[in-house]
């Protein structure tokens, strides 16, 4: 019996890039299957370039959710710019998102601009279509057309679904050939702290408003099996002043006890199990200038 050739793999890596609160957060949960990047109507909620693994058959897509594209204002903000463009560097093919409700804006056009220095095929995805009618949604695809960096555009919606399927075929058929990065079975490369660390700080996105949200940041100091069925997980959450803390407590722990309770549900959701979540705040003035700090919370 004659040997059976070599199966032959593809795997390449799509950068995932847009404005601020497009949903790249949501499109990437959607195409990996689980929610690997936590969720907010907030700018800047996606800090570090999260990557989700998304395996099918003999294609793998690696697909990097980029922290919004944006000029700097603050170490924290240059860091996260600067891992944009080193993400872009080491791709394969960029996705850019924009919005069919709020349609093609100057945000739009500085990002296109800067995509067409990367010399990396570009895939236009109109997202959030459940939310727009058919005349924002012709006018976002005009508009998408109209900035020219494109030869594919998808009209979807990452919430319900509508055209993913389309756009991660389309994305596959520009994976190279090659091995595969990570196990099929894997789903992201975070590892279990730094995504329990998220998931606490989505429900603080979630209750805040105004500078609060920009100025907090969790850290997962210890997670702790204490019996078969629960776990302990020590949290704690920066903040900037006195007054953003006093915020995050609430009157009578009110706005902790809220937070807290909301992120367990989604810990154990996560963990499977039953967790016991320790939160507490602690002040420390200007740590999104904090080379340091930011080195420790693994913000590139």
């Amino acid at each position: 019996m004659s040997a059976l050739p070599p199966t032959s793999t593809r795997s390449g890596f799509v950068a995932i890039a847009g404005r601020p609160n497009v949903g790249k957060s949501t499109l990437v949960n959607a195409m990996v299957g689980r929610k690997i990047a936590i969720v907010s109507d907030k700018p800047q909620t996606t800090r570090r370039a999260i990557r989700g693994v998304a395996t099918h058959g003999d294609t793998q897509l690696v697909l990097v959710d980029l922290p919004g594209v944006q000029r700097p204002r603050d170490t924290l903000t240059e860091r996260m710019q600067h891992r944009v463009e080193q993400e872009l560097r080491d791709s394969d093919a960029v996705l850019m998102v924009v919005n069919a409700v709020d349609g093609i804006g100057p945000g739009d056009r500085f990002i296109a601009a800067a995509l067409r220095g990367a010399k990396l095929p570009v895939v236009l995805a109109v997202n959030k279509i459940d939310r727009a009618d058919r005349a924002k949604t012709v006018a976002a695809l005009d508009g998408a057309a109209a900035l020219e960096i494109a030869d594919e555009i998808f009209p979807i919606s990452a919430q319900t679904g509508e055209g993913v399927v389309a756009l991660l075929e389309h994305l596959r058929a520009l994976a190279p050939e090659g091995p595969f990065h990570f196990s099929p079975e894997e789903s992201s490369d975070q590892s279990e702290h730094v995504l329990l660390a998220e998931l606490v700080r989505e429900q603080v996105l979630r209750r805040t408003r105004q500078e609060v949200p920009h100025a907090v940041e969790v850290v997962v100091d210890d997670i702790e099996q204490q019996r078969e069925d629960l776990v302990r997980v020590r949290a704690l959450m920066w903040v900037e002043t006195e007054s953003q803390k006093g915020i995050l407590i609430g009157a009578g722990g009110k706005m902790i006890k809220a937070i807290g309770t909301k992120a367990r549900k989604e810990l154990e959701r996560e963990m499977g199990t039953h967790v016991h979540l320790d939160l507490s705040v602690r002040v420390r003035r200007g740590w999104r200038g904090d080379d340091r700090l930011l080195d420790r919370l693994g913000i590139d």
